[in-house]
């Protein structure tokens, strides 16, 4: 991991009327890391990540992306990145071979690149003989699969999961991070949201967010120390239960 920041914010804040979904967030991902963002469902990681992708304008604080402002530069984020939600972005009435070349034309690639990458990716999924076939016909796993294949097709610095194993089995969540484990190596930054909290350990450091604030931030063995606790479940359960105290 090197020490270069691909992520910066400084107070990060977004209102929707007077509900504050993202209050006053400070972080920073370094250059090659899996960077975990956790937190329970409406905990306000999907709205954090959506400014951090440039998909939506904050109402105050500051971010860099890829060393490009979220204000300014929103066009310049979107194609330094890949982006993988939780719906998996695939278009469902087209075959595995339309939704690459698809996502690879987006990013402004050439019909070499295109093809010669489009013929490793459908060799490494296993797919060659299926490439033709209409992604609505693939199972929930494989559809995971070649959803986050796209994301990175294009060799983006950074690359962004909002809840990428929700729904699966555990068997398949595993073998969706051992991709994204093999993505890290090749030097791209894993920015990961989940409320699974398991899925932390598997995080070179993690943010924990409770009703729009970041209340964690360290390693998963760093937190478990400071909390006292057995799993990334308990440190979660500690703050949750903090902030209900606070509210009350």
């Amino acid at each position: 991991m090197e020490n270069e920041k691909i992520i910066t914010t400084e107070s990060l804040t977004k209102r929707f009327g007077d509900f504050t979904a993202v209050d006053h967030i400070s972080f920073d991902v370094h250059k090659g890391e899996i960077f975990g963002f956790l937190g329970a469902n409406g905990a306000g990681k999907t709205t954090a990540m959506r400014m951090l992708c440039g998909l939506s304008l904050p109402t105050s604080g500051k971010a860099s992306i890829a060393g490009f402002d979220v204000y300014k530069q929103t066009e310049k984020i979107k194609r330094s990145i890949g982006y993988m939600s939780q719906k998996f972005s695939l278009y469902e009435d087209l075959t595995i071979k339309e939704n690459i070349r698809f996502y690879a034309g987006i990013y402004g690639k050439s019909n070499k690149f295109i093809k010669e990458k489009t013929a490793l990716l459908l060799h490494q999924l296993h797919l060659e003989s299926e490439a033709d076939k209409l992604v609505r016909a693939l199972p929930l796993g494989w559809k995971q699969k070649l959803a986050f294949s796209v994301a990175v097709f294009h060799e983006p610095q950074l690359v962004f999961l909002d809840e990428p194993t929700g729904g699966v089995d555990p068997v398949t969540r595993r073998e969706f991070w051992n991709l994204i484990y093999e993505a890290a190596a090749t030097g791209i930054t894993i920015f990961v949201t989940t409320h699974y909290m398991d899925e932390a350990e598997y995080c070179n450091r993690v943010s924990i967010m409770v009703d729009g604030r970041i209340d964690a931030l360290d390693s998963p063995a760093e937190l478990k120390r400071k909390y006292e606790a057995a799993s990334m479940d308990e440190v979660f359960l500690q703050l949750a239960r903090k902030a209900a105290r606070s509210a009350d």
